[in-house]
């Protein structure tokens, strides 16, 4: 085993002995959790009765569309050699305004024993601010998050509900914290994804892109796992999104007893494994984010058109 496997393994597992106490907590405050259900109600797949009378249900889907070719083309075949992956460190001047990637649909492991996924997509007809609007409404309803990944996605809250405040899309989720319940490849995740300014994190992000920032972590425990960022930049016909994570990068979260107890009352999907992702989970992911992306993209436009004065 290499060093950097075994302080990875002593880490990931000191930041699950920290979040056992939280766990306990959840479960005791499950009980609290029945009395005040979330917005949103249960982890259910697909779509149920209620979902199709709502108005968005044309654009719901029994299932989701395919991956681009250079996706699928990646997961059948190996990692990517590290040397061709930049680190964690250089994840801003791989995102740059202009300019690719040595590879920008792929997974492996950085020189450093990061976790990393690329996933580039096109979206004709796209622009960035369609998705600043999308992740600022679509969280706070499990019927509108499943329009992302209808086989994958099962729920979907928000920390702070902003539907009743005036605020421009990206106030709407930056700063605010998605918790959801979805299938990674076969195995069900519990993730809190803390949405950060980019600009703040090193990004340059000219007024026609932008750059969805965020810190994973356990729904369950008050643990990080890593970073997302989504670039969104126009092309002629529409705009691409370059999507980065970088995962095994270590942190912690403040606790949040009541998203916690929710969890566990759904049923908590707790595998000390999740705490150590590996390329296993990092081609999955890369499937998966390859996947939801193309499959909103389709219809993002008329679904933005819709329903972006609604709140």
């Amino acid at each position: 085993m290499s060093r950097s496997t075994r302080t990875s393994r002593r880490l990931a597992l000191l930041l699950g002995a920290a979040g056992v106490g939280m766990a306990a907590t959840a479960t005791v405050a499950a009980g609290t959790a029945r009395a005040e259900p979330a917005a949103g109600g249960r982890r259910y797949p697909g779509y149920q009765a209620e979902d199709w009378a709502k108005p968005f249900a044309e654009f719901m889907a029994e299932r989701t569309a395919p991956a681009q070719s250079p996706v699928l083309t990646a997961y059948d075949s190996g990692p990517v050699a590290s040397e061709q992956i930049p680190d964690f460190a250089a994840w801003t001047a791989d995102l740059a305004p202009t300019g690719y990637s040595l590879t920008e649909t792929g997974y492996g492991y950085t020189a450093s024993g990061e976790v990393w996924v690329a996933v580039r997509t096109e979206m004709p007809r796209v622009t960035a601010a369609m998705w600043d609007w999308w992740f600022g409404w679509h969280s706070t309803d499990s019927a509108r998050y499943k329009l992302w990944h209808p086989d994958a996605h099962m729920y979907s809250e928000l920390a702070t509900d902003t539907r009743a405040r005036a605020l421009p899309d990206r106030d709407r989720y930056i700063g605010n914290i998605s918790y959801v319940d979805e299938y990674i490849g076969p195995k069900l995740q519990q993730l809190a994804i803390a949405f950060h300014d980019p600009v703040t994190r090193g990004f340059t992000v000219p007024d026609d892109h932008t750059v969805i920032c965020a810190r994973v972590g356990s729904g369950v425990l008050p643990v990080d796992l890593g970073w997302l960022a989504h670039q969104v930049r126009p092309v002629p016909g529409g705009a691409e999104m370059r999507s980065r994570f970088y995962l095994k990068v270590y942190g912690t979260h403040a606790p949040a007893p009541l998203p916690a107890a929710r969890a566990v009352e759904r049923g908590a999907a707790l595998d000390p494994a999740d705490l150590l992702p590996d390329l296993v989970m990092a081609r999955d992911l890369m499937l998966h984010c390859g996947q939801e992306m193309n499959h909103l993209a389709r219809f993002l436009p008329e679904l933005y058109a819709r329903f972006r004065d609604t709140p």
